[in-house]
């Protein structure tokens, strides 16, 4: 059973930070920089949270208060360019890791991006092959909105223990380079994916993320996205001087699944923003 005994009473939130008790706290920072020049909009995921989710928190619950700092710092991982702007971390004491992986530093994850600092090397995709441009085209194009929710909190700060489900709707194809370089393609199936897991995070006295562990089956997500197992793979011949996201894509003048509906075409697919860990 989640732990309910240490939320705080509905209207009692005095000194809580913005960022635990508005999902969208960070996005209106403006003076922060931003890796597309202005806060992305993410109007559509918000929506789709509210559609589907399993869960409804009460306000300023334990469950809410962590599931808006966790929306609020993938925000700040995905479209803060730099470090100082993040506001939900202690920085000098953040580590993240992956199922008992290498704990991971805030700069490693803004240089690689959020998904290749989650994802492990497997047949379909590969984070060591990709970069952040691409990776991040990879699967918001593929899934414009990945919602995330909160299903249950089992401890309170300083160290919280949570059960979360992450999902969207595969709209179209899934195009990503492998471990053996290959890329590799699955057709759309216009269904739900949709991945849980465990997470123990550190937190301070202003509630910022120190250690955040976590704990799901990396694969479990690929065997939504081609259920039957049928993709297709062919060598990817690199192109000196051409970049990877347009060797992938090709000249795709379409934007599939960005967040902010207002970015060029160009800026899509320069970096086409992460999950929307909504």
């Amino acid at each position: 059973m989640a732990t309910t005994a240490v939320e705080p009473a509905p209207g009692e939130t005095p000194g809580l930070p913005d960022y635990v008790l508005d999902p969208n706290a960070t996005l209106k920072d403006n003076s922060s920089n931003w890796r597309h020049g202005r806060a992305p909009d993410y109007s559509r995921t918000r929506e789709v949270y509210e559609q589907t989710k399993t869960k409804s928190h009460e306000a300023a619950s334990l469950p809410n208060l962590v599931e808006n700092l966790v929306k609020n710092w993938e925000v700040e991982a995905s479209f803060k360019s730099d470090i100082s702007d993040w506001r939900t971390i202690d920085r000098p004491n953040y580590t993240f890791s992956v199922n008992g992986g290498p704990a991971q530093s805030a700069e490693h994850m803004l240089k690689v991006g959020t998904y290749n600092a989650i994802i492990t090397a497997n047949d379909y995709y590969s984070p060591e092959k990709s970069d952040f441009a691409s990776s991040h085209k990879t699967f918001k194009r593929m899934m414009p909105t990945f919602a995330w929710e909160v299903l249950e909190v089992y401890s309170g700060p300083p160290v919280v223990a949570f059960k979360w489900r992450h999902w969207g709707t595969m709209k179209n194809d899934y195009v990503g380079l492998n471990e053996k370089g290959e890329k590799v393609t699955a057709k759309a199936h216009g269904g739900l994916i949709e991945i849980q897991g465990i997470t123990v995070a550190k937190v301070d006295e202003k509630l910022r993320l120190q250690s955040v562990e976590t704990w799901f089956d990396p694969m479990e997500m690929f065997r939504q996205i081609a259920a039957n197992g049928t993709v297709n793979k062919t060598p990817l011949v690199h192109i000196p001087g051409k970049d990877l996201t347009s060797q992938l894509f090709g000249e795709e003048n379409e934007v599939h699944g960005v967040e902010d509906s207002n970015l060029s075409a160009a800026d899509a697919s320069a970096a086409c923003p992460f999950l929307s860990k909504d």
